[in-house]
């Protein structure tokens, strides 16, 4: 996920039917590219070469789009400091997340990801004085109730108790966390700092520095680390075209609908990936851990409906 893609106000208007399904195609194709990053994992490849390939590629794509769009590059003093800061912000987001989705059930993984408002209240209010909305604030607790469910954090459900049970998943929970955290900033960063920059030409600069940064992770490690079995190739070019046809979509279809492309309801990913990480990897949670995300999700989309 870039800066772009789930920042920026929300749409007070009613969604067409074109729209609404426009927007569950992308949380769907968004869950199922973490689906396939998992399945990538497990067959050799590693969070570096994915984030290289999956970056690298859609950031090719964007910067067609912006040729071809013709798109004018006009850059402030601001934002050329801002913008690379940013970049390194979501090259850091990118490789957590996938490096948590590595070690968690998938959508345990998006879940706790999905706490990113609460992060992005707390970086406003640290940086920038930004008091919370009432509305934020009442959220909060119904968010980590809902983690907290969904994450077994005492370990009931997984039957390991508290210990075990931590042992097996917090560093996947302190990846996913990190992200969050990250996300946070960059959302925070780009409201105050690079909102009036196109959102197309933001992405493309975004997408540019994180390819840079992870091809720099994979030369660090002695080259990429491929898959080992067709399965594995097959589940990298998955995530890859995945990634980079829910962004074309959307920049060459939700403007014209005249959605933003940071619709709540985009946030019902870990929905789609609990349903296909069962039926793809055999992936399952406890019923309290997906009441627990369901928890999150309406709360995430709640937020996300507000009126600004």
């Amino acid at each position: 996920m870039t800066s772009n893609s789930r920042n920026g106000p929300a749409s007070d208007t009613a969604l067409s039917t074109t729209a609404f399904v426009t927007l569950l195609l992308i949380a769907l194709m968004m869950g199922a590219n973490h689906v396939a990053a998992r399945l990538a994992f497990n067959h050799g490849v590693d969070v570096a070469t994915a984030v290289s390939f999956r970056s690298a590629i859609t950031a090719v794509v964007v910067g067609l789009l912006l040729v071809l769009q013709q798109v004018p590059v006009r850059l402030t003093a601001r934002h050329k400091r801002v913008l690379p800061t940013i970049g390194l912000l979501v090259a850091v987001q990118s490789l957590c997340l996938y490096a948590s989705v590595a070690r968690l059930p998938v959508a345990l993984a998006l879940l706790a990801f999905n706490t990113y408002p609460l992060w992005t209240a707390f970086w406003a209010r640290l940086c920038y004085g930004h008091r919370p909305e009432p509305r934020v604030l009442r959220a909060m607790p119904v968010m980590l109730i809902g983690l907290a469910l969904a994450l077994d954090v005492l370990g009931a459900a997984s039957g390991l108790g508290m210990t075990a049970h931590w042992g097996q998943i917090g560093i996947g929970v302190a990846f996913a966390l990190t992200a969050a955290a990250t996300f946070g900033v960059v959302l925070a960063l780009t409201q105050h700092e690079a909102a009036d920059l196109d959102g197309r030409l933001r992405t493309a600069s975004t997408l540019t520095i994180v390819a840079v940064i992870a091809l720099a992770g994979v030369a660090s490690q002695g080259g990429f680390h491929l898959p080992q079995a067709a399965i594995g190739w097959w589940a990298l070019a998955s995530l890859t075209a995945l990634y980079g046809t829910a962004f074309t979509i959307m920049f060459t279809v939700l403007p014209r609908l005249g959605v933003v492309g940071n619709s709540a309801i985009m946030n019902i990913e870990p929905i789609f990936a609990l349903v296909l990480a069962w039926a793809i990897l055999g992936q399952s949670i406890a019923a309290s851990q997906v009441g627990g995300g369901l928890l999150v999700v309406a709360t995430v989309v709640w937020l996300g409906l507000r009126k600004r």
